[in-house]
Parts: C-alpha cells; sequence; structure tokens
C-alpha cells in the first residue's frame, strides 16, 4: 500500500480473518530520489528508510491488535507506489488501498496511486471508502452491479465469496433504461413496455448469477432490476452496503488502463468500500487467486 493508515488496516485485516489468508503490508516510496544514495559504509540510514520502517510496524502492530492470531509480514520498498502494489497484486488474492490523496482536496479526489492499482490490477482491487457502519460491515449487505459482461464472471463469483465470508445478502443489481430514440407504438401500453425491459435486465441478472448461485447455496441473494442510470443507482444503493462489487474489462495490451464509466463513478462516489475485479479481453474467466494491504 501507499501509506499504512487504520481504516485500510482495519479493512484488510477483517478481510484476511473471514478469508483465513495471510495478510502482507507493503509501503513503496521514492525516498532515495529526495535523499540521495547513502554510501555502502555508512552506518547512517536515509531519514525516509527510517520513517517507512517505523510506519509499517506501527501499522503492522496495529492489526496485530485487532486480529491477535493472523499471519501479517511486512516489506518496504524504495520504487513508485502504484508499481509495488501492481506487481505485489499479481499474486494476490486482493490488494487493499486507501482512496484519499493529499492536499486540500483529499476528501475530494480519489488518490492517483488507488485509481492506477484499480485500473491495471490483473486482480481485485478493494478500495477503501466509506463511514463507520460501513468500515465495520454493520449493514450484513454486499452490492454486486451486473452489466453485459458479467455473465459467472470474476466479480460474479467474488461476490458470492465477499458474502458468504460476510455471512451477508448480496443484492445484485442490474439497470435499464428506455431509449431516447426508442420507437412509440400506440398499440403497446406504457406498461408493457417498462415490463418487456425489466424482464429482459431480470433474464440478464439471472444467467449472470445462475452457476455461482448454485455452487454458494448458503448465500441470501436478492435480485434488483431497476430503471435508471447504473452509475447513479448503485452510488445510490451502496449507502447501505458494506462492499460494492463492480467489474472491469481489461483491454490485451499490459499498458492499458481502463475502468468504465460504472467503476469509475464508484471509486470515486460511493459510500462505502469499493471492489473492482477485472476480467480481460479474450481470456477466460479465472477463480480469484491473498488480501493485501
Amino acid at each position: 500500500m501507499h501509506v499504512p493508515g487504520s481504516r485500510s488496516e482495519c479493512l484488510a485485516a477483517d478481510e484476511a480473518v473471514r478469508l483465513a489468508l495471510p495478510l502482507r503490508i507493503v509501503y513503496a516510496s521514492f525516498w532515495e530520489r529526495y535523499e540521495g544514495a547513502v554510501p555502502a559504509w555508512s552506518l547512517n540510514r536515509p531519514s525516509g528508510q527510517v520513517l517507512a520502517e517505523n510506519i509499517v510496524a506501527v501499522s503492522a502492530e496495529r492489526v496485530r491488535q485487532r486480529a491477535p492470531g493472523l499471519q501479517v509480514t511486512t516489506d518496504i520498498m524504495a520504487e513508485d507506489a502504484a508499481s509495488a502494489l501492481l506487481r505485489e497484486g499479481r499474486t494476490a488474492d486482493a490488494v487493499v488501498v486507501g482512496s484519499r490523496g493529499r492536499g486540500e482536496l483529499a476528501d475530494l479526489l480519489l488518490g492517483s496511486v488507488a485509481m492506477v492499482v484499480a485500473a491495471r490490477s490483473s486482480g481485485p482491487v478493494i478500495v477503501v471508502r466509506g463511514d463507520r457502519h460501513a468500515l465495520e460491515a454493520r449493514h450484513g449487505r454486499v452490492v454486486l452491479g451486473i452489466g453485459l459482461h458479467d455473465v459467472d464472471s470474476p466479480a460474479v463469483r467474488f461476490a458470492f465469496r465477499e458474502a458468504a465470508a460476510r455471512d451477508a445478502e448480496l443484492d445484485v443489481v442490474c439497470t435499464w433504461r428506455r431509449s431516447t430514440h426508442e420507437p412509440v407504438d400506440h398499440l403497446v401500453l406504457p406498461g408493457d413496455v417498462i415490463r418487456d425491459h425489466e424482464e429482459r435486465a431480470g433474464t440478464l441478472l439471472d444467467k449472470a448469477v445462475e452457476t455461482t448461485a448454485r455452487e454458494h447455496p448458503q448465500v441470501r441473494l436478492r435480485r434488483t432490476t431497476l430503471e435508471g442510470n447504473a452509475r447513479k443507482v448503485l452510488t445510490e444503493r451502496s449507502a447501505a452496503a458494506d462492499l460494492l462489487i463492480v467489474g472491469a474489462r481489461r483491454p490485451g495490451s499490459p499498458i492499458g488502463m481502463e475502468l468504465g464509466r460504472v467503476a469509475h463513478r464508484a471509486l470515486h462516489h460511493a459510500l462505502c468500500p469499493v471492489a473492482v475485479v477485472p476480467q480481460h479481453h479474450g481470456a477466460p474467466a479465472q477463480a480469484s487467486p491473498r488480501p493485501k494491504e
């Protein structure tokens, strides 16, 4: 992670405990760039490195106090934070990062590290947002946004696993909208048009979760179809959720960045933590590979 903080530590620790996985705390910073290299014979360490070691030590201690039996490891890297986390994420079950940047607009803008990691990670990324109720999982609800490409997708499987681990209700949401160019037939009642759209959305939703739902019969499933903009609907429903999960289709190029409008809006405006789960173009869906912070 970029800079350990109590919110992301708590969520990462709780996530690791739920899934019975080890937690790895990573701090990355370019302190050598600003302080210069220290001669090999010198007994002094760069002040940036000392600060990083102190931050990580405090972070690890807070995690151990919260989850005494959790296996915790740490690492400090003298490199770009986003690059370090992207590399770490290749073998992680999920990467947990804070949402805020630095400066006067910190409360309004998503931090650049969180944005880059969420947009380019090869695995799930959980961005810590929301109030205390969401961070402490008091709502007992996980929300999953469904789109055209989410049939038995990594996002669907991730959502069912999260709901099962949290013993939470899984609210699967599929939105629909009437086109402004949709022809108006005076023989078709408005109610019939709405019903047709709802049936299509319901069919898509059922198909998306059908296989994974059979594998997780213990998960309490709620199917929701709503008329409206998916970005707006999911942001509104995040107010009563502990986690909002959205998929993100990745381009074939390893240097590409792709979130999609729904994920982008969620990362900036959701009222609970957001999990972005990638699905790579042309690649078959794969099971989620440990939480990292």
